[in-house]
């Protein structure tokens, strides 16, 4: 349990990661100071009972700080998608942002954010893995869904791991979308989701032109090799299942253990309503 009414800094991006570590945060006895991203959080955040919530912008590092050290927080949780490609739209950092985006040497998800993290530790503000209230929702090893990988299905698997962790170790993207071991698409900077639906926009522009692969997809989604699990976790949701099905994809591959299921059984009922296969291996 928390110290006597500890206060805890939540930085919320969009989805329901973020309301998934407040409701777990208050239940532990954390007050919760919400810093909420202008361009990504869900406005509902505001109803959520945390003990305050203020809005910044993506550019505004020296506010988010200055927040948090107002309220008195000494521990933040990092939660929710930042999508990349918003960094580098519109956004006009301030000065602290200008100048670790300057001393970066390359601009992916992990030096951007690792860059920040280590700012706020710099200023008495530890940055705790997001996953950290959240265990049980962490992914357990095996078949998950009534219906467990077909042959072809677990050779798209092995493929798409191999795939994925190259890409990983780059830090491009964590997610592939196999056909019958040929790769239709590979994630960037668009998301899990976007990748699954071009994956499905390609194979239906094939199979326009009587093409030999099967219109059956394997998604397969990995951390990175060296996962830091304060930011950028692997997450599930129930809406990647129905991106899934309206793509035509059949099988969803995880980690184990290093990837949440955001909306706990009810994306293993939504694979199996769908004929889905979903199957978590080790990372």
């Amino acid at each position: 349990m928390a110290d006597s009414r500890e206060k805890l800094g939540l930085i919320a991006g969009n989805g329901k990661f973020p309301f998934l570590v407040l409701e777990a945060a208050r239940a532990q006895g954390y007050d919760v100071v919400v810093a909420a991203i202008k361009e990504e959080t869900f406005p509902e955040i505001e109803s959520h009972g945390a003990a305050a919530v203020h809005w910044v912008s993506l550019g505004e590092l020296s506010k988010l700080i200055e927040t948090f050290q107002g309220a008195g927080v000494r521990r933040a949780v990092m939660a929710g998608q930042v999508r990349h490609k918003q960094i580098f739209s519109s956004i006009r950092p301030d000065w602290r942002l200008a100048k670790l985006l300057v001393s970066l040497t390359t601009r992916n998800t992990d030096s951007l954010i690792g860059a920040v993290a280590k700012v706020l530790e710099d200023e008495g503000i530890t940055l705790q893995n997001s996953t950290w209230l959240l265990e049980p929702l962490l992914v357990k090893p095996g078949v998950l869904t009534k219906r467990a990988p077909t042959e072809q299905e677990r050779k798209n698997i092995d493929y798409g791991r191999a795939v994925a962790r190259t890409l990983a170790q780059h830090d491009i993207g964590q997610t592939v979308v196999i056909a019958e071991s040929a790769c239709v698409a590979l994630e960037a900077m668009e998301g899990t989701d976007a990748t699954i639906e071009r994956a499905g926009q390609i194979l239906r522009s094939l199979h326009g032109e009587a093409s030999t692969l099967s219109r059956e997809l394997t998604v397969v989604k990995i951390a990175k090799p060296n996962q830091d699990m304060r930011f950028d976790v692997p997450v599930i949701g129930v809406k990647t299942i129905e991106v899934m099905k309206s793509a035509g994809a059949t099988c969803l591959a995880v980690d184990s253990g290093k990837c949440l299921l955001l909306d706990g059984q009810k994306v293993v009922d939504a694979a199996d309503t769908a004929g889905i296969a979903l199957v978590a291996g080790e990372g």
